[in-house]
């Protein structure tokens, strides 16, 4: 590949990277893999991904803060989130990081979903109560807080 052509090249894929980075934050993985969809640069696009790390345009950090906080307003659980975050390349500490650092009351979070789902109502059966529990069990919280809202909203 000559000099030019390689310089053009790497210019499109950082500008590929920008758009997408300025539609909302990605991972490096997340934006690796719709980079060698359209370019077939594997070299370039690393260095690329690098080049915006170094700049900070990208930052898996920061991408999981957002991540974290947008998920957990839309009533998932910190199991469920962590497995998403792990699809999408993010690493162990950092997951846990913005999942344990105390900044969300999970229990809180359960009960905003599941209010929002099924109403403020206690459940009138055993029906009724499986159907909340695996409801929140599928949105990813852990099975204690699943069971101490189960008890608390018990109505038979």
């Amino acid at each position: 590949m000559s000099q030019a052509r390689e310089i053009d090249e790497a210019a499109a894929v950082e500008a590929a990277a920008v758009r997408l980075l300025a539609m909302r934050e990605h991972s490096r993985q997340e934006i690796r893999r719709k980079l060698v969809a359209r370019f077939n640069e594997q070299g370039l696009i690393e260095g690329v991904l690098d080049d915006l790390e170094r700049r900070r345009y990208l930052s898996d950090e920061r991408f999981a803060e957002a991540y974290v906080s947008e998920r957990s307003r839309k009533g998932y659980g910190p199991l469920r989130i962590r497995a998403e975050l792990s699809e999408r390349g993010i690493a162990a500490g950092l997951s846990t990081r913005w999942l344990d650092d105390g900044a969300f009351d999970w229990a809180e979070v359960l009960t905003e979903a599941a209010t929002r789902k099924f109403g403020a109502e206690p459940a009138t059966d055993l029906r009724s109560l499986a159907k909340r529990g695996r409801f929140l069990e599928q949105r990813g919280f852990p099975i204690g807080l699943v069971r101490r809202y189960l008890d608390q909203v018990r109505g038979f």
